[in-house]
């Protein structure tokens, strides 16, 4: 689970450029099974955090893929592409047990 804040999170060309990166990053990636981009939905609990601007929530098959992901030059050319759009990433990484 991926969670970023953008810099500038009003403007409509930086979201259409992050969203554009992080599409062609999750269309071309081979380790990810699964995936889902979303955005904050409008909930409003003590416990949520929605001031986030994009999460990313991928699977992999095994341990050894995701660190595969982690080099995999489709993820290299996002992070190069997108970080000057972000101002924060916060990954929280899990396995099944």
């Amino acid at each position: 689970m991926v969670f970023f804040w953008l810099k500038n999170p009003e403007s409509n060309t930086d979201q259409e450029s992050f969203k554009k990166a992080l599409n062609q990053f999750m269309e071309t990636n081979p380790q990810v099974i699964s995936t889902h981009i979303g955005q904050p939905a409008t909930t409003n609990r003590p416990v949520i955090d929605n001031s986030y601007t994009y999460s990313l929530v991928v699977s992999f098959p095994d341990l050894a893929t995701q660190n595969a992901y982690q080099v995999d030059p489709t993820h290299l050319l996002f992070v190069e592409q997108a970080q000057a759009l972000w101002d924060k990433v916060v990954v929280y990484d899990s396995i099944s047990e």
